[in-house]
């Protein structure tokens, strides 16, 4: 992808042969594009399915006149290689896979939802959810750790979840059994992190990273920030940082950043002063 600016912006959009052992990234773009590549389609409001081949190109060109910086993210909905031998491409991303494991999936979630030989009680802040030690266990150490020794949970059958509401727990729960909906997960992001985190979830962690990367705005940057921090997601870490320092984003939330110099961990601070002043020197 190219970018040129003059009177108008221009994204050009092209293919170009990559190595195999690479693997591809997902951006996000809300206002177009789902681009698939190796043979590469483009999928914008007008345009469906145009494939683009070794030697072409699409050019996407935005009328809306831009000033200062900006960003341009781009979403891979799907990436498709084309066979050799002129069979449709096929997604990367293994959808046919995944369609052998959703009644599967779905018996899973039914377990939860209709407390199929639940053996576990999970205690809420403001309420109880029933669970299976061994779909548990299988997806967190911490809790195979629990259930395998003499400690209080094994006991009681119960495990005490404290700082989550009842809401947020059954978002985790749905996401340990794989049926989350996309709401749900959107809803509960941080608190789904916390837990991520604190019941070692690596790919639930992982998914509520990149799912923050994705929506950065005045009103949630500070607390990301912190957030990324707390928990060592470095990627976001940076972004919030560009988006505040680079971007200028700093100046337009003065009373939230005063908040957070008097309220922060006082290493976060001096980062970000520091990253200020570096700025300022580039000038």
């Amino acid at each position: 992808m190219s970018i040129e600016k003059s009177r108008s912006l221009m994204v050009k959009l092209y293919p170009e042969i990559s190595n195999a052992s690479s693997a591809p990234q997902r951006h996000r773009n809300t206002n177009s594009p789902a681009i698939h590549t190796c043979s590469w389609f483009i999928l914008l409001a007008e345009v469906t399915d145009k494939q683009l081949k070794t030697n072409d190109d699409f050019v996407w060109s935005i009328e809306v006149p831009f000033t200062g910086k900006f960003i341009i993210d781009v979403e891979f909905l799907d990436l498709k290689t084309a066979s050799p031998h002129g069979s449709e491409p096929c997604s990367i991303w293994g959808e046919g896979a995944s369609m052998l494991t959703g009644t599967a999936l779905t018996s899973l979630g039914r377990m939860l939802s209709e407390s199929i030989h639940t053996d576990i009680v999970i205690n809420a802040s403001d309420g109880s959810i029933s669970a299976h030690r061994a779909v548990l266990a299988s997806r967190s150490p911490v809790f195979r750790s629990m259930f395998s020794h003499d400690l209080r949970e094994k006991g009681l059958s119960s495990v005490d979840i404290s700082d989550m509401s009842i809401e947020a727990s059954t978002a985790l729960l749905n996401y340990i059994y794989g049926s989350i909906r996309n709401d749900e997960f959107m809803t509960h992001r941080l608190p789904l992190l916390r837990a991520a985190d604190k019941y070692d979830i690596s790919d639930l962690k992982e998914a509520c990273h990149q799912s923050l990367l994705e929506d950065i705005d005045t009103t949630n940057v500070l607390e990301r920030f912190q957030n990324a921090s707390l928990y060592q997601l470095t990627q976001l870490k940076s972004s919030c940082m560009r988006y505040l320092v680079k971007f200028g984003k700093i100046f337009e939330i003065r009373d939230d950043f005063n908040v957070f110099l008097q309220c922060a961990d006082r290493e976060l601070i001096g980062e970000v002063l520091q990253e200020i002043l570096g700025a300022w020197k580039g000038f």
